[in-house]
């Protein structure tokens, strides 16, 4: 029986997440997961600013004798590029930058991360995929027809960040994730990206190589980093505001807007801005505006009003879509037969969540799961309350 349509009575998230839920007045579960994750995760003030410069105090201790304290992932977008601001300028640490190159940066996006970079003084890393390895497992991803074929990337830019803390010695990640931005996110509008033999499953049932050169790391691995290295989501101990970001790096580090949220990436702006809502009805931007509804940045009107809009400009829209088919080898026919395929979900492809879900295994992820938010409550502790 089809759900009747639902919308939440706070934010914009509604029955397109076939898993929402709604209390009594008609707010949605992820409002109420924003709600404590805030509490759980989020210092602002002079509280946030007293956490930080212990921590910075101990990033630099750590790192004495190093050539870096700290690394840190680049996208050329607004979160990461703000990071790289705030840690060279306020904090003066000494960060590596990491950049995974999968073939789709667009021209503004390395312009921004050149230049950022170079005015800040901070050295880069950069990884570049291996275009054909990379064009196969994306081409099996949009053939399994799951919303998931952003994964591989953040699965690789992951795995390549704690590779090279391993080889460097660095404990700390920082990255531009918070929770005031990025928290209304459904669980059934992608995961699977830290499962690498969900990612694998799919290439071996869609793909037509091999993948010798991709960056990835087992489940287990992914959990022994979780407890030996530390990941700082740096912005939710700042009183972050996106738009007066946006106006800080434009004025001092030259950055340039480019248009939509993760839109510094070609593919990214075409799989979010046309793939996912037309084939799957998900638009990803009622999860980025409900969590600035949250957060205050937005009323809910004008979120509303904002979602009336196309997902992004129809003729830059046709130029990704004709761009996206032709590197990724495809005609227009093949693309549309994509298209078609009947939609599937991460469970119908094998995987460690399948594994770990049945009654053997479960309370060993049950136990990792626990262990990793015990970790997170204790790095957000405030001292002395």
């Amino acid at each position: 029986m089809e759900r009747e349509y639902q919308i939440c009575t706070r934010c914009l998230m509604d029955t397109t997440d076939p898993e929402i839920q709604f209390d009594e007045i008609g707010v949605c579960n992820h409002c109420h997961d924003y709600d404590r994750l805030i509490q759980q995760r989020v210092l602002t003030g002079q509280a946030g600013l007293r956490y930080l410069e212990e921590l910075v105090e101990q990033i630099k201790r750590e790192g004495t004798g190093k050539p870096y304290d700290c690394l840190m992932g680049v996208s050329g977008g607004v979160d990461s590029t703000y990071v790289a601001y705030v840690v060279k300028k306020k904090f003066g640490l000494r960060p590596l930058a990491v950049h995974m190159d999968n073939g789709w940066d667009s021209e503004l996006a390395v312009k921004n991360i050149e230049e950022t970079l170079k005015r800040l003084d901070i050295d880069l890393y950069t990884n570049v995929l291996n275009w054909e390895e990379f064009k196969d497992l994306q081409l099996a991803f949009l053939k399994a027809s799951t919303p998931d074929s952003e994964i591989p990337s953040d699965h690789a830019i992951w795995a390549v960040i704690g590779d090279m803390a391993e080889k460097l010695k660095v404990r700390h990640i920082l990255t531009g994730f918070n929770v005031r931005t990025e928290t209304h996110l459904p669980r059934a509008w992608s995961q699977g990206h830290f499962d690498w033999k969900y990612i694998r499953s799919v290439h071996k049932q869609f793909g037509k190589g091999r993948l010798k050169t991709f960056p990835h790391q087992s489940f287990f691995a992914y959990y022994r980093r979780l407890l030996t290295l530390r990941r700082v989501d740096i912005l939710n101990y700042l009183d972050y505001n996106k738009q007066e970001a946006m106006q800080l790096l434009e004025n001092e580090l030259g950055w340039k807007y480019y248009g939509g949220k993760h839109h510094e990436s070609i593919y990214t702006r075409f799989y979010q801005g046309y793939i996912l809502p037309t084939k799957f009805g998900y638009d990803k931007r009622r999860s980025h505006l409900s969590s600035q509804i949250c957060s205050g940045e937005f009323s809910r009107d004008v979120a509303l009003a904002e979602l009336e809009k196309p997902t992004y400009a129809p003729s830059l829209q046709e130029h990704d879509r004709e761009y996206v088919v032709k590197k990724l080898g495809l005609d227009d026919g093949e693309f549309e037969a994509i298209m078609k395929l009947p939609c599937k979900k991460f469970l119908d492809y094998p995987s460690y969540a399948r594994i770990f879900e049945g009654p053997l295994l479960k309370g060993v992820y049950i136990r990792l799961r626990d262990i990793y938010r015990a970790l997170q409550k204790k790095q957000t502790r405030m001292q002395g309350l």
